[in-house]
Formats: structure tokens, C-alpha cells, sequence
């Protein structure tokens, strides 16, 4: 914990003098896994399951002001369950990486801007446990889920101008993951439908 606010420390630091906005973000992470075995099969059996997400980053205007390129820090659950004939099995994983973004304006009325936004996120597994039948299973050193995984998304965002000094807003992202690194048969990508709650502050 130390070293992430020492990061986002360093972060704030290099962009304060062109940085307009701090964020934060949390919400739900509605996932489901497509498991593809060394035949090319895909596993049907995988459900959604729900997890948490949480952002914290900056965003700054380009040259036209409806175009903003923002980066944080995120932190994303990933779980899903499975149930077929044989076994109940549940995953849970989370994911700390670099979010990077996009956005543009697409209409503003008074207090209200609808916003669609573009974003990839790069990270890396910190947790990973696998549930099946009662037995535990660690996930991290297993190549499906660890190494890069990377995420790209797009989505829709709905903020609304409390003051001066800050904003709200609301999203939804459709995010899809791929491990990048990793090399054996088996695969698994992520389909991830996330809602969002913000909270900006405007810093000049």
C-alpha cells in the first residue's frame, strides 16, 4: 500500500502543472471466462460472476477540448463460476495494472456532459484462487492467469457538474482481456461488463 500512494505520489507529481482532473473510480465487474482447450473447444459451462474494480488516476484536456487522454491506477476482480455434469468450480483473481484513455464529448446541456470513452489497461495477477468441489487452488503461478494480461475496453459515460470543484458521474464499459504472455495450449480470455461510479476534481 505504501508504494501505491508513493507511485501515485510520483504520477500527481510529474503531471500537476498540465493536469485539470483527479478521479476516482469503483463499481462492478460483471465477468465471464472463455476457456478454449489445446483442441480449440470452448468450455460453455463458464457463468458471470461479479467482482469489485477501483481507479484512481488523472485526466487532461488535448488541444480541442472535447478530446481528454487520462491514467490511473486500477484494481479489478475477475470471478467467475462453472457447473457442468462432473464439477462445481469458482475462480476469484485480482488484477493491479496501468489504466490509460480516451474520451471525447459526444453532448453537453448545462450540468450534464455524455462522455464515450476508450481505454486499455495493462496488469498483472496479485491474487488468484480456484475453488473445485471444496478443494483451493492457487492461481498465480499458473500461466492462463498470470504474467500481462491486457484489457482493452469501451464504453459510455453520463457526468454530472455538482460545482466548480468537482463532478460525478456514472459509466458502463464493455472490457475484453487477453494474457499476453502467456504460451500454452490452453486459453482464457475475459468478457467483462463494468458499471461505474466517478468522482472528480477539478485542479485548476
Amino acid at each position: 500500500m505504501k508504494k501505491l500512494i508513493l507511485l501515485l505520489a510520483f504520477i500527481g507529481s510529474l503531471q500537476s502543472a498540465r493536469s485539470q482532473e483527479v478521479h476516482f473510480y469503483t463499481g462492478k465487474n460483471f465477468t465471464s471466462y472463455n476457456f478454449k482447450t489445446p483442441s480449440g473447444a470452448s468450455d460453455s459451462s463458464i457463468f458471470k460472476g461479479t467482482g469489485n474494480f477501483y481507479e484512481v488516476g488523472f485526466s487532461q484536456s488535448l488541444s480541442n477540448e472535447k478530446f481528454n487522454y487520462s491514467a490511473g491506477l486500477a484494481l479489478n476482480e475477475y470471478n467467475s463460476v462453472s457447473f457442468d455434469k462432473v464439477n462445481n468450480s469458482s475462480w476469484e483473481t485480482q488484477y493491479l495494472g496501468l489504466q490509460g484513455g480516451l474520451s471525447y464529448s459526444i453532448f453537453e446541456l448545462g450540468d450534464i456532459d455524455i462522455v464515450s470513452q476508450f481505454g486499455l489497461n495493462l496488469a498483472t495477477l496479485i491474487s488468484g484462487k480456484q475453488y473445485l468441489d471444496g478443494a483451493y487452488y492457487n492461481l498465480y503461478k499458473e500461466k492462463e492467469f498470470s504474467g500481462l494480461l491486457a484489457t482493452p475496453s469501451f464504453g459510455i459515460q453520463l457526468k454530472y457538474n455538482l460545482s466548480s470543484n468537482g463532478l460525478i458521474s456514472l459509466g458502463y464499459n464493455y472490457c475484453k482481456g487477453f494474457n499476453l504472455s502467456n504460451s500454452t495450449d490452453q486459453k482464457i480470455t475475459f468478457n467483462t461488463s463494468q458499471l461505474q461510479f466517478g468522482v472528480h476534481f477539478n485542479i485548476r
